[in-house]
Formats: structure tokens, sequence, C-alpha cells
């Protein structure tokens, strides 16, 4: 079997999306399971829409996910450059060659002659195709066009009756009709390859075995094809995942604000990058169990185009909180403080650097929510009442401070409390006994009026080790406030 080669080419235009990540994904998965290469490279010809630094930010996200690649900008290999703006003098050798064959040929329509053209078909109810009015120019009709000022592209010269058939990983046969497809350019006017053209060529010198992408790109493929087809280029392995839906089974764009869509903002919200890749790779693919927590490296394992569904894949995001949950009380509480510290800073509960006292009660502080916590910037609301002077009492707290026994239980925690300097949990066991022992309440009569009395809540983590957090004067203060109205 040839060496597994599989690529992920993302375009400089934005930040790293759902989409890209499953793309980017796949392919890891796909080229590990074989002891195969992940290649990125940067498409960068869209010069119009690149932003700055954009693709710096994306080898990040991919870095975080713990996508690490074989061949890429930062790190060259043997197929470089990585970059398509880099890569100019490669391009024209082959563009050169479709010219002197006869394979293309230079097109001098304006925008304004294009557009024109395309309504017309439109209205005829005709799918829009290039005429190909200028395929066959003599150097005189050429250089009358140039004469006017027009700077021409270049354009594949399309075989007209042409099927264009491939077997694709996931779909199964797939057919074109090349008289559907027209003239496509590609070269720009400014010298600039199209997409079609530039990835042809990238992907067939890099030995790239297999194309993994998303749906919506499979109507480039019959284009791809015939470049194949015209150097004698062998082709790869095409795989088409489906498209992702949102919660309401629409296609999901990146205008859709009903789903955080971007991999650098689950970054900034506390999600582990294991939980996103197993989330992730779960968007269109199923293992042959119904277990659904798998590691990286099972994945590797597990992973194959043929167990990737047609159907589209929806995004889950209340399955994404309960996965990453998951993950967050897996994870050992040093990391998730380490995670957590920034949030509670940016808060303004903490300031760094901690002390030792201080990093052990932020220690304490998070280990007593980590099973709580979806994402890890949870842990600033989660954790309000520590840091709140005053306490609000909700409406089933005030409920059950409106028990008859709550006077009692209240006034005899706090004289047992009254001269202590520290509240120790195993201490609080003891004084709980007691205040049983003396009053008779226990359980829920005995627990919940001093929960309510020092959270303001009816529901939360351990009471003892809540209460030793808070601290004595902090409880102290609540109870007064309370045993005084009473």
């Amino acid at each position: 079997m040839k060496r597994v080669r599989a690529r992920y080419a993302p375009s400089p235009t934005g930040h790293l999306h759902i989409g890209g990540a499953r793309t980017a994904l796949f392919s890891y998965l796909l080229a590990k399971k074989y002891d195969g290469d992940f290649v990125v490279r940067i498409e960068d010809t869209d010069t119009e829409r690149n932003v700055p630094g954009a693709a710096e930010k994306q080898l990040a996200m991919l870095k975080w996910l713990g996508l690490d690649w074989d061949e890429s900008v930062d790190i060259g290999g043997p197929f470089g450059p990585y970059s398509c703006m880099e890569r100019l003098d490669i391009y024209q050798k082959y563009v050169d060659q479709l010219l002197q064959e006869g394979k293309a040929y230079y097109s001098y329509s304006t925008p304004e002659e294009l557009e024109k053209e395309r309504e017309e078909q439109l209205a005829r109810g005709e799918a829009p195709k290039y005429s190909g009015w200028d395929r066959d120019l003599t150097e005189e009709q050429r250089s009358k066009l140039e004469a006017e000022g027009r700077i021409p592209s270049i354009r594949f010269r399309v075989p007209e009756g042409k099927t264009l058939a491939f077997e694709d990983a996931i779909r199964g046969l797939v057919k074109f009709e090349s008289n559907d497809l027209g003239d496509f350019v590609i070269v720009r006017p400014d010298g600039r390859p199209t997409y079609n053209f530039a990835v042809v060529i990238d992907d067939a010198l890099m030995k790239i075995t297999h194309v993994i992408r998303g749906e919506e790109h499979l109507s480039n493929t019959p284009r791809q094809l015939l470049v194949y087809e015209a150097f004698g280029f062998e082709k790869p392995v095409f795989a088409h995942v489906p498209l992702i839906l949102n919660g309401e089974g629409k296609k999901m764009s990146k205008r859709d604000e009903s789903i955080i869509q971007f991999i650098d903002q689950y970054k900034e919200l506390g999600y582990l990058p294991e939980a996103i890749v197993n989330f992730i790779t779960l968007l269109g693919w199923a293992p042959e169990g119904e277990e659904e927590i798998f590691s990286k490296e099972e994945l590797c394992q597990l992973f194959s185009l043929e167990r990737v569904s047609k159907a589209p894949a929806v995004f889950d995001t209340g399955k994404l909180k309960w996965m990453n949950g998951h993950y967050i009380k897996k994870a050992s509480l040093e990391r998730i403080v380490d995670l957590a510290i920034p949030y509670l800073e940016q808060a303004g509960r903490i300031q760094t650097p901690l002390d030792p006292e201080q990093k052990d009660w932020t220690t304490r502080l998070v280990g007593l929510y980590q099973e709580q916590l979806e994402f890890v910037s949870q842990i600033a609301e989660l954790t309000d009442i520590f840091f709140q002077s005053d306490v609000d009492y909700t409406e089933e707290a005030q409920e059950i401070l409106a028990g008859e026994q709550v006077p009692t239980v209240l006034k005899a925690f706090l004289e047992r409390i009254q001269n202590l300097t520290e509240l120790h949990p195993d201490q609080l066991k003891s004084v709980f006994k007691e205040i049983q022992k003396e009053t008779g309440y226990k359980g829920k009569q005995l627990f919940m009026p001093v929960r309510v009395a020092v959270t303001g809540v009816a529901h939360g983590p351990d009471l003892r080790e809540t209460i030793s957090l808070l601290g004595v004067e902090t409880v102290q203060n609540r109870l007064k406030n309370l045993v005084d109205k009473q």
C-alpha cells in the first residue's frame, strides 16, 4: 500500500471554524491510522480576503487540538513551499504547458460582459457557464483586444461530451458531464492561479493520496479531475464529508449565532481540546459500538472513511457540554485549577500571583465545583457566593427559612462557631452532630437552613467544605443577619 498522505489546506481568511477543524481532524486521523503523513498547506491565493495573522492563528488552534503535522509552513518538508503564493513559479510551468498543448487559452471577457452573459443565460432558464467565444482567437484578434486595454485571464479548455466519474470514499460513484461545466479560469488577470488549478498541482506534487473535504467542494471535483487528466497526474482518493446542521436542522453558516463556531472561542470559554476532538470526530463519523468517549489515540486506531455518513451531521450543543464536563471531571484538579485561575482573576475574584495560602484556598474552591463544570469559565459565576458581601436569597431559599425549626437551628449553629477562628470540615461534622443531639433536628431540617443561610440557595456542593471555604467571619456575619431578624 502506498504511504498515506492527507492534507488540510485552509485559506487564511479568518478563524478556524468547526467545519475546517473537522476536515483537519479527519485528515489527521486517517494519516495516523496508517502511520502516514499529515500535511498542512496554506491556500492564500485569494489575497483580497486574506487576513493578516489568520494563518498563524489557525495553526495555533490546530496545535491546541493536538493535531501535530509532519509538513507545513513552519517546519517545512520535502515538498515545499507550503503556501500557494510562494509557489507561483511552480504553477507557471504547468500553465505554460497547457497553453502550448492547446488545453488552455487566453480569455478576454470583462467582468461586465461575464455578468451580462450570466444574466441572459439565467433569463433563458439555462445554468450559467462560459460561452467560450474567445476560445480560438487569432494573434491579430488577441492583439486588438489587448489594445483595448483588456488584460486576459487564462481558461481551461473543457472537452465536450466527456463523462467525468470518480469513486468517492464516502458517497460512492459520482458522475459529472463536461458539457455542464464551461471553460473555467485557471489564472486570474493579475497572474494568480485559481483554487481549482493550484490545488491539483499542489496535491499532485506533494504526493497527496487522500483529499478529505466538505460536501460543498463536490462541485469543484470535475474541474479538478480535468486538470489531473491534462497532466497525466494520478488522482487521489476523494472523500466529501457531510454538511453540519444546527439544532434546527438547517445548514450551519458562519453567521449562525445559535452555535459557537470557532475553535478559539471554545478555548477561551475553557473547553478542553480532547473534548472538542472527541465531539467533532462524531460529527459524521460513527464507531461500531455504542461508546462515545474516545482518546485521540483510540480515534487514530478506529477511524475509517467507510464509517463516515453521507447524511448531514447535527451539531448538538448540549452533547458537547456534557462531553466536555466528562473530560473536566476526569482531568487532574491541578490542571483545572490552572485553567480556572485566569477566569477568577478576570472576574476580580482573585489577584495573581497567589501566595501558598491563597493557592490552597483557590484549589479547594475549584475542586468543590469541578464536578459541576461544563466548561471552565463557569467557575466565576458558580462561585459568586464566596465573593459577595450580601446574600440574595432565592424564592426556594426563603421558603426554607420560613420553617419553624430554622431559628433554633441557626442560633445553635451560630453559638457553636462564635468563638472559633477557623472552620475545618471535620470540625463542622462534630458541630452538626452536637446540634442534632441538642435540638433533635436532623437531615434536611438541620442542613438545609444552614446551607440557605450562608449561601442563599437550597442546593450546592458539599456543605461542610462550602462553609469552611467561606470562612468564620463571613459565615458568622450571614448567620447573625438572619438570627437578628428572626
